[in-house]
């Protein structure tokens, strides 16, 4: 059955996936983040460190009579170099023309008032970042403005955000890694419930048809509504077919005997040879469809109660005499002794005393049925559960004993005892309901030896 199952996906993976996609989803998210946050925070400082630099050259602009004069502070390049190995350059203008620094540094195109300008350029084949400040400086007892620009290279930042960056990416690894096993976790979590109810239809017994009762999340509210309804249909299908089968027992048995009845008074009162020929095959013809269609009967009642079996404490002792005794009428008919060896002690186990009885039957009517007369069937029970069934009928003749135990298979050297093959089925099926196994072996002398071993657990 479990062969059958194709589980086309499984949730829990689906589920998991989800989880990681969307924890995936938010550590790019953070990782961008981050980035963005780190690089304008990175930006920001530095752009104080050159505002600063600028504004601390820009107070030590001085004007007089000649002109303007600067002293430029090195704690100004003190505290740009302090941020890493930049290149620097300044340029100090009044109107359009240097008065000192770099000529060609690219002043501001917008840049009004005093306040401090930011922008970012290309000089001499490199990016820079420039800060420009205005001051009034009075010239001559005129007042002029003063331009100074400071310019650093951008490979100290660049850095900074590299590191930044295999910092935010290291948060967003640690992020998702975090995240997928959370996933785990809670996709093992959301499934508990329905993992729960799996397991405990699981450990039900093949007879247990209650209906499921157990405390589950409102999802699964639907499927405990639908499971509970088919077992409810399957309780009665059952119920349906055990009935089926007993009416049929009765309904097929019951004409046979009639039929094979009158048979034989018609035999009695018949003087003509060929009539009675006929009639004998009559009977001969209703005993065989009579064992076959009661032997059917009862393996479609094993084979329905093997999964609805009742679990009955059985004394198997008291069993094996009680089958052992109903025998005796037909084995003295064929002048055969039916020999029982039993404990002292009852031998008790659990099962379905209907199906034990039925395997005992067959399993004792072989052994006489295929005895030669004036032989003797020997029965034994060990108190450890052994059944074990000794005749001196025909033998194996050379047969596997397990093609003996197949649906319809007989021997090769019974086809003029009536049979239908189902005997040695039912005592086996039973068998492997009940946990044991049934071997046959060639008996030493002539016959054969049937062991049928039963679980006591």
């Amino acid at each position: 059955m479990i062969g059958l199952l194709r589980p086309s996906d499984s949730i829990r993976r689906r589920l998991v996936l989800q989880l990681l996609a969307v924890a995936a989803t938010l550590a790019a998210l953070m990782f961008i983040l981050v980035r963005t946050v780190a690089d304008a925070a990175v930006e920001k400082a530095h752009d104080n460190l050159l505002g600063a630099a600028t504004l601390a050259i820009a107070e030590e602009l001085r004007g007089g009579a000649d002109g303007v004069s600067v002293d430029i502070p090195y704690a100004a390049f003190a505290m740009l170099g302090a941020a890493g190995q930049d290149r620097m350059f300044y340029r100090i203008l009044i109107g359009d023309q240097t008065v000192t620094g770099y000529a060609d540094l690219p002043a501001p195109t917008d840049a009004q008032g005093l306040g401090l300008t930011f922008y970012s350029r290309d000089y001499q084949d490199l990016p820079v970042r420039v800060a420009a400040v205005n001051r009034s400086v009075l010239v001559d007892g005129r007042s002029k403005t003063v331009q100074v620009l400071v310019a650093q290279t951008l490979a100290a930042r660049e850095a900074i955000n590299d590191q930044m960056a295999y910092r935010a990416a290291g948060l967003a690894l640690g992020f998702f890694a975090l995240a997928a096993f959370l996933s785990v976790l809670t996709a093992r979590s959301v499934l508990q419930p329905l993992n729960r109810l799996a397991e405990a239809v699981g450990r039900r017994g093949p007879h247990d048809l209650r209906p499921v009762s157990r405390d589950v999340p409102s999802e699964l509210a639907p499927l405990m509504g639908a499971l509970n309804g088919f077992i409810s249909r399957l309780r009665g299908s059952l119920s349906r077919t055990e009935t089926l089968i007993t009416e049929a027992a009765h309904h097929v048995r019951t004409p046979l005997a009639n039929l094979r009845t009158q048979t034989e008074i018609a035999l009695r009162q018949s003087d003509d040879d060929a009539t009675r020929a006929t009639l004998r095959g009559v009977i001969r013809a209703v005993d065989d469809s009579a064992r076959s269609a009661g032997q059917l009967l009862d393996h479609a009642t094993v084979v329905y109660r093997g999964d609805q079996q009742a679990a009955d404490a059985v004394d198997l002792a008291e069993l094996v005499r009680g089958v052992a005794q109903f025998h005796e009428v037909l084995a003295d008919m064929r002048d055969i002794e039916v020999r029982v060896s039993l404990p002292d002690d009852p031998v008790t186990l659990s099962f379905d005393r209907l199906l034990l009885e039925s395997a005992l039957r067959n399993l004792i009517d072989n052994a006489i049925k295929y005895s030669q007369p004036g032989g003797e069937v020997e029965v034994t029970l060990t108190s450890d559960g052994v059944v074990t069934v000794k005749d001196r009928g025909r033998g194996l003749q050379g047969m596997d004993p397990m093609a003996l135990t197949r649906r319809f298979q007989r021997g090769q050297n019974v086809d003029d005892v009536i049979g239908s093959g189902l005997g040695l089925t039912i005592v086996a099926e039973v068998a492997k309901a009940q946990g044991g196994s049934l071997r046959l072996a060639e008996r030493e002398g002539g016959g054969v030896c049937a062991t049928w071993v039963l679980s006591l657990g």
